[in-house]
């Protein structure tokens, strides 16, 4: 009896050391996903709320621009991450072994876009590519391009922005990868050497499987950040030219703060909380299996 009293109590203590943080959860993101699941299904006025089921739905549905936003969101994710974990394994794996104060410059390099603000980078970028006094624009004409608009094309600002976002984010993801590679036995790299090994097939048969987890935590919070690229669209493009570059956040703010379309945006809100589930689950599956 004593020693249940006793469990009991330490039990009530570990609850009482995490309750704290499951009310923030509760409150913060619990609260918020029931409740724009809730108000997708209503018309929604500044005094009044009407129930309208499935309406908010069916209108996005028969919505062109919607289907413009969820097709360059499903693009931005699919080359934001392929970019990102590509590119960052190429670097990572390519300075993760050489002198100590080499790798460190790479990384405050490649992390400095990180740290700054993406407003900043978007106003940084945005003067850059101004067809009328940018300086890209500005080296085009005197090499005999002409004025080079390369927002203002339907054919060019989805690239461009793609760009932009993953130059903004990827010195996290080399990061993570050095450390996640600095992290693995050197017993395996000795081995290797041993067998003769070349840099190909240690990168490919060592390092690549042995960062597995980090590639999945790095595709998982690439996919998050992509689905709410926001900054980036609103200041270079706002969601032009002809919705050439609106994405499913942006949509959502034009329907929430716009159009005072609450019931619609909430709709999207809930679309995109699907998506995401739908993208990172498996993910996650990989990452707990492999644990």
């Amino acid at each position: 009896m004593r020693l249940r009293n006793q469990s009991l109590k330490e039990s009530m203590t570990g609850y009482l050391f995490i309750f704290p943080q499951m009310l923030i959860f509760l409150i913060f993101l619990v609260y918020p996903i029931i409740e724009g699941i809730r108000l997708s299904m209503y018309r929604i006025n500044y005094q009044s709320e009407k129930f309208v089921g499935l309406d908010n739905y069916v209108a996005l549905f028969n919505d062109p621009v919607f289907f413009k936003a969820l097709f360059n969101t499903v693009v931005f994710v699919v080359f934001i991450v392929v970019l990102t974990v590509g590119f960052a394994l190429f670097v990572a794996s390519a300075v993760f072994d050489k002198n100590a104060k080499y790798v460190s410059f790479i990384r405050g390099s490649y992390y400095v876009p990180v740290m700054v603000s993406m407003v900043v980078m978007s106003m940084v970028w945005s003067f850059l590519l101004n067809p009328a006094n940018g300086i890209i624009s500005y080296y085009a004409q005197d090499l005999g391009f002409g004025k080079i608009n390369l927002l203002g094309k339907t054919t060019t600002v989805m690239p461009v922005i793609i760009f932009v976002t993953f130059a903004t984010n990827v010195g996290q993801a080399i990061i993570l990868y050095i450390a996640a590679m600095l992290g693995v036995s050197k017993d395996l790299f000795e081995a290797a050497e041993v067998d003769g090994a070349s840099r190909w097939q240690v990168i490919t048969k060592i390092l690549i499987p042995s960062v597995q987890s980090t590639t999945v935590y790095i595709v998982i919070i690439n996919i998050i950040a992509v689905l709410k690229i926001f900054v980036v669209i609103q200041l270079l493009t706002g969601g032009g030219p002809n919705n050439a570059s609106v994405t499913l956040m942006y949509y959502l703010y034009n329907n929430a703060f716009k159009y005072n379309q609450l019931g619609i945006a909430s709709a999207v809100g809930v679309i995109m909380f699907l998506i995401t589930l739908l993208l990172s689950v498996p993910q996650l599956r990989s990452l707990i299996k492999e644990k």
